[in-house]
């Protein structure tokens, strides 16, 4: 039992972190407090606690950001502690002093290593002075671009440009040549700056092929640190990690203890107290070359895969060293059992490069199964929508070895639907099949290169024909004594008639199926393939379809206009479309029309006027959403003859943005 003061904590976030911290407060027999946004009224963080309190509006700097008000929260409901979780204040000097200065105790660091290694600048100064060894580049303090310029060739090509504040890849730019360096400064700094509030940049050497492996540690007030082994955090999109596993497949226990030891030096070289990570770029071809990144003063996303390997709750031990407990543990006393590995789900499409999605999740079915840990902070209702980040849970598996973990997940994906909202589950699912990621031959820019393979945006037949065969189901009569010609595809002297679906899915070519028939006995084709004999039924709720012999199980909900079928942990939204109307817009070709906001976000800039001439491919404005920047270009050559927007705007999913006439070529 937590021998502490604290009988109150609130939790000052949401989604899947909010629901895990408060599920050791309830084990721990500790009330939990939680906080919500207008929009998170109903969220089930918000069911979970034993009291809620209202922070303001939906946008973050209105509830989640606003410090003043979660400490007033605190007075309000006796919470002698407040847990950040991670992201909004998790990292805010500024807020852990005014908790102190309020009586409230911040389940975290002292701000001063929080300070210290929230700036990378100052951060890598301090442990390369405690002899742990760092990335060759350029990280003085206040540099504006000219200067980094100027100290780019001694850096040397290619370098990666980064945000002096912050984490998360934002405020990232790799660079090759210094052609591309000015373009590269502009838009970090843009990005930094709307991220942290801080546009400081620093250059650092770009190691090729790196591996990105993090120390998890424990330090209590009382001098005492030590570590939890590391994470392999190096399948990565857009800097962000997706996959992440204990222990790293890498290293050897030589190089794991000179890793874990400079990791205890950092935290102590900053004061740290709590729990934390320290973050290592590691060689890909010596991986006993390993080089300080930066240190997360919080608990990670990932923190999951060493709990189930050393068998510890990490937040119980931060809220243990926040009472002032000591750690009463050594070293020795903590052993790696098996292996985990985790997966993020995300509200996003890899097959759009992982732009943000959003909706309301229609059906929800997370997998539960031994070995199997579930974070989530999603429910069938939640809205997903673009003010938060997109990840809506983790799915964790344990097992004896790596390949018993990954083969574990693989099947806890599976049985992972979301419907309602694009996800990014199927691309999981391959990227744990890739021949690579099941030997252990990590890299960061892996998914990158692989890509392509990895995702697909045809709708197979077997979905396309259980989408029309829905339509039969809806359209079978509710009697026994029914009129010939009521029934579906009508009736025929010989035989019934064929029906024609055009369906659409986004990103894929529209396909039509034939139906013919009853739903108990039909007949399906798909495109120009042969009619098979196909059955529909449901049960409690589950599509079931026989396609040529063969049974199938869908996942099914409708949205208005659009089906949602999911199987085997892959979601299609399909939209029917009426087939005169599509040939009528096959003949009208092609022309002049709006360029559309790619997901709901806030226009970050907008590069181009009334009658500018572009050429296809060219930025013509960028969206920012969920803290990612996303550029909007000309498809074609022309004249832009529209502008919609303006920087700053909010705007929604598909909302026209401007407009450009195409070239047109003799």
């Amino acid at each position: 039992m937590l021998n502490t003061v604290f009988d109150t904590v609130l939790v000052a976030n949401r989604g899947e972190i909010a629901c895990r911290v408060i599920r050791t407060l309830r084990a721990l027999g500790i009330r939990a407090v939680a906080v919500h946004s207008d929009a998170d009224a109903g969220a089930p963080h918000v069911r979970m606690a034993d009291a809620a309190v209202r922070l303001g509006p939906t946008p973050a700097r209105d509830s989640y950001l606003a410090g003043d008000r979660v400490i007033a929260a605190c007075l309000e409901t006796g919470a002698q502690a407040v847990h950040p979780g991670y992201g909004f204040l998790a990292e805010n000097a500024a807020f852990a002093r005014a908790c102190a200065d309020a009586g409230v105790v911040f389940v975290g660091p002292p701000p001063e290593a929080i300070e210290t290694m929230g700036d990378k600048i100052r951060a890598k100064r301090t442990v390369e002075a405690a002899g742990v060894p760092v990335v060759p580049g350029v990280h003085r303090p206040g540099m504006d671009d000219a200067e980094l310029t100027r100290a780019a060739a001694d850096v040397g090509l290619p370098l990666m440009v980064k945000a002096a504040a912050g984490g998360g890849g934002r405020g990232m730019r790799l660079v090759r040549s210094l052609d591309e360096l000015p373009a590269a400064l502009s838009a970090a700094r843009r990005e930094a700056g709307a991220a942290f509030g801080d546009d400081a940049l620093l250059l650092e050497r770009y190691v090729d092929r790196p591996r990105h492996v993090e120390i998890q540690v424990l330090a209590d007030r009382h001098g005492a640190v030590v570590h939890l082994g590391e994470r392999e955090c190096s399948l990565q999109r857009r800097h962000q990690k997706v996959v992440e596993e204990c222990p790293s497949p890498l290293l050897d226990d030589a190089t794991r203890r000179r890793m874990g030891a400079a990791a205890v030096d950092a935290a102590k070289a900053c004061g740290y107290t709590g729990a934390g990570t320290v973050e290592f770029l590691v060689g890909g071809d010596r991986p006993e070359d390993f080089f300080f990144l930066e240190m997360n003063t919080r608990l990670q996303v990932e923190h999951p895969v060493t709990e189930m390997v050393y068998g510890v709750d990490l937040v119980e031990w931060q809220l243990r060293m926040a009472a002032g407990e000591g750690l009463g543990l050594t070293q020795g006393d903590l052993a790696a059992r098996g292996h985990a590995v985790e997966a993020r789900v995300y509200a996003e499409d890899p097959a759009r490069g992982f732009l943000p999605t959003g909706g309301t999740l229609l059906a929800v079915a997370e997998p539960a199964a031994p070995g199997v840990r579930v974070d989530s902070g999603v429910a069938e209702g939640t809205v997903v929508g673009s003010a938060y980040d997109p990840l809506l849970a983790k799915i964790v598996a344990w097992g004896p070895d790596r390949a018993s973990a990954l083969r574990r997940l693989g099947g806890a994906l599976r049985d992972t639907t979301y419907l309602g909202v694009t996800t990014n589950v199927a691309f999981l699912r391959a990227l744990l099949g890739d021949p690579d990621v099941r030997a252990g031959r990590l890299d960061t820019g892996l998914i990158g290169r692989r890509l392509d393979a990895l995702v697909d945006s045809t709708v197979p037949g077997d979905v396309l024909a259980a989408a029309a065969m829905v339509r039969l189901l809806d359209a079978e009569p509710s009697t026994t004594a029914v009129d010939p010609f009521d029934l579906p595809g009508g009736w025929r002297v010989g035989d019934h008639a064929w029906t024609t679906w055009r369906l659409h899915a986004p990103g894929a070519e529209p396909a039509e199926v034939g139906t013919r028939g009853r739903a108990a006995r039909a007949e399906v084709r798909v495109g120009q393939a042969p009619a098979v004999p196909a059955t529909a039924a449901w049960d409690r709720g589950t599509l079931v379809v026989h396609l040529d012999g063969r049974r199938r199980a869908y996942a099914y909900a409708e949205q208005g206009p659009v089906a949602w079928l999911g199987r085997d942990g892959a979601t299609w939204s399909l939209r029917e479309e009426d087939v005169l109307a599509a040939a009528r817009h096959a003949d009208e070709g092609v022309g002049g029309g709006p360029l559309v906001a790619p997901m709901p976000g806030t226009v970050a800039a907008v590069h181009v006027v009334v009658g500018q001439t572009v050429a296809r491919g060219e930025t013509l404005m960028v969206v920012e959403a969920m803290k990612m920047e996303h550029p909007v270009t000309a498809p074609a050559d022309g004249v832009v003859t529209a502008v919609h927007v303006v920087a700053g705007q909010a705007v929604a999913m598909e909302q026209p943005l401007a407009e450009v006439q195409p070239e047109i070529r003799p």
